[in-house]
């Protein structure tokens, strides 16, 4: 069998063949559960008769583990190896998957949607790091080309899929279809995958670090999201503290350890530090917008799961369309014209939305709002994913890209956890089609606030092209419709 470690593997292999396949399969159960989770989140509420504050617990207890664990699951695959950790992901990740499906309470599914984290931060960062180390350095974009296109199909799909499942059979099906796509992946993957491994790859893992990022996320999270029903309760202020005071030991145990999860030095870099900047503000912005444009839909003007999760795919088609050819222009420009011009043009398609009302005309109304949205994302995803590698030394790449995928991840969290209570959304919002309109038109002005901070922060920070010669490694640029960047941690020399 081919030795991934030795890059030798060939597109039109049979070995590659298999590889790229079992790559997009284990993708495609994390990017399919994060394209329909919110237009299923109406359906979940009323069938488990729950309040606002447990559906945002859905979304953000599997964004908080993977948003704290990813940058550990990455390095995990390069000592341990790619092909073990990913298969031990995707085993979990269906695990968790059937817990979901199952689940009989809010409790349960939120607790279930953790563990699902869990698996996805063990999975995403392998399926990308499998191709990047094995194939031949000329086959390579060509295979990443492969696997971005392919998962573009799976993101395409993905709203129809869903819509359906919600609409017929149950949400809880939106879960369970994980398990084939599981049952297929794991012994393709043992059986023509080949094992890789980073030598370079030592030190001891930071799992303090992690275990502090993720604790204080969750607490922050916590008082964000309870706050509004309890106020400034013992508890909410407790959790705040606690945050705080987690978050600092978190950056002060970074900076003293000799391995750390998040060198401290590699933002040094002007430009990597307003890029994260510029990624956290873009993030939350999108997070807060799909979470909430999903139930509008539904809620308020009266779409069908299947119709609220189709109409927001422009966006995702106009990426696939036209991603390759923003990264062009922006390696042609630098990335402060892109990333300046692209989040207000997001925000500009955020303010459309507003015209969004019972009884929305799709032409009319919602297909303008997307469209101007996709647009903007086209613009800035790909300068953005250029400006992080291009800010950091190529043995860095794989940290850059891991750190940038984790602050998009928590920004999306916080941001989902914040905009119902920074809107004056009540436990029982969603469920008032007239409340959550009123809510909805304070958020959108919200979430286009965000993108111009983003905006102003690239225009003000980001003066110079990426250096010739950087050119970054192809990267995917599809998972744009949710809450996710398009950036997976690549292989190569990394602190652990």
């Amino acid at each position: 069998m081919t030795d991934a470690a030795d890059g030798e593997i060939r597109v039109r292999s049979s070995v590659g063949r298999w590889v790229v396949l079992t790559t997009v399969l284990g993708s495609s159960m994390a990017l399919l559960d994060s394209t329909v989770i919110n237009v299923a989140l109406p359906r979940i509420g009323e069938d488990l008769d729950t309040d606002l504050a447990a559906l945002q617990w859905t979304v953000n207890a599997y964004m908080l583990t993977l948003a704290g664990l990813i940058l550990l699951g990455g390095a995990l695959g390069d000592r341990y190896g790619r092909r073990r950790v990913f298969v031990v992901g995707v085993v979990w990740f269906a695990v968790a998957s059937l817990l979901c499906g199952i689940a009989p309470t809010a409790e349960v599914l939120v607790g279930a949607r953790a563990l699902q984290g869990v698996g996805g931060a063990l999975l995403t960062p392998g399926s990308l790091a499998i191709i990047q180390a094995g194939f031949h350095p000329d086959d390579r974009a060509r295979a990443v080309g492969l696997w971005s296109g392919l998962g573009g199909v799976g993101a395409a799909v993905g709203p129809f899929l869903g819509g359906w499942l919600v609409d017929g059979p149950g949400w809880r099906w939106v879960f369970l279809l994980n398990l084939p796509l599981a049952a297929v992946c794991v012994p393709v993957a043992l059986r023509h995958v080949p094992e890789s491994r980073d030598p370079d790859a030592h030190g001891r893992f930071d799992v303090l670090g992690a275990a502090l990022a993720a604790l204080a996320l969750a607490l922050v999270t916590y008082a964000l999201i309870e706050v509004a029903e309890q106020g400034a309760s013992v508890m909410v202020i407790g959790a705040t503290a606690g945050g705080v005071v987690l978050g600092t030991a978190f950056v002060r145990v970074e900076r003293r350890r000799a391995d750390p999860m998040v060198p401290p030095s590699v933002f040094a870099s002007r430009q990597f530090t307003a890029v994260n900047l510029v990624t956290f503000c873009v993030y939350a912005a999108l997070g807060g917008f799909f979470f909430l444009s999903a139930i509008q839909l539904q809620v308020v003007a009266g779409y069908s799961a299947l119709g609220a999760g189709t109409a927001l795919l422009p966006t995702t088609v106009l990426m696939l369309l036209f991603s390759a050819s923003a990264g062009d222009l922006g390696r042609r420009l630098g990335p402060r014209i892109p990333l300046t011009v692209g989040p207000l043009l997001a925000a500009g398609g955020m303010l459309l939305m507003l015209r969004v009302g019972p009884g929305a005309s799709y032409p009319v109304d919602v297909l303008p709002a997307v469209l101007v949205l996709g647009l903007g994302m086209v613009t800035l995803v790909a300068p953005l994913t250029a400006s992080v590698l291009a800010a950091v030394d190529t043995g860095r790449a794989g940290l850059a890209s891991g750190i940038n995928n984790a602050a998009a991840r928590a920004a999306g969290l916080l941001a989902v956890a914040a905009l119902p209570l920074l809107a004056g959304m009540g436990p029982e919002a969603y469920r008032d089609a007239g409340e959550f309109a009123s809510t909805f038109r304070r958020a959108m002005p919200m979430c286009a606030g965000l993108l111009v901070a983003g905006s102003v922060i690239a225009w003000w920070a980001l003066r110079r092209a990426p250096e010739p010669g950087r050119e970054p490694r192809p990267q995917c640029a599809i998972n744009c419709g949710v809450t996710a960047p398009p950036l997976e941690p690549e292989p190569g020399p990394r602190h652990t």
